[in-house]
């Protein structure tokens, strides 16, 4: 993992977990959990699909996909419908 994305990260985490908070009421152990476990995650860290250039908002949407249908590529915020 480079540098930039040790940096990265940590605002990721904190602004989709809150997100998930607010929302869903869910503890914040637990929020944190479901997302660094979530292929979203997976797909967050992989740097050559680059989606730091993605906000907080739409890396959420893509967890909220994940979570509804299983698939985070399910996100309107990828597909734009």
């Amino acid at each position: 993992m480079s540098d930039d994305m040790v940096l990265i990260l940590p605002f990721y985490d904190r602004k989709v977990v809150e997100r998930i908070i607010e929302k869903y009421g869910i503890e914040p152990m637990e929020a944190l959990r479901r997302f660094l476990f979530s292929e979203t995650y997976r797909m967050l860290i992989d740097e050559d699909l680059e989606m730091w250039d993605f906000s907080p908002f739409g890396i959420f949407d893509m967890w909220e996909a994940e979570e509804i249908t299983g698939d985070p590529r399910n996100s309107l915020y990828i597909r734009r419908d």
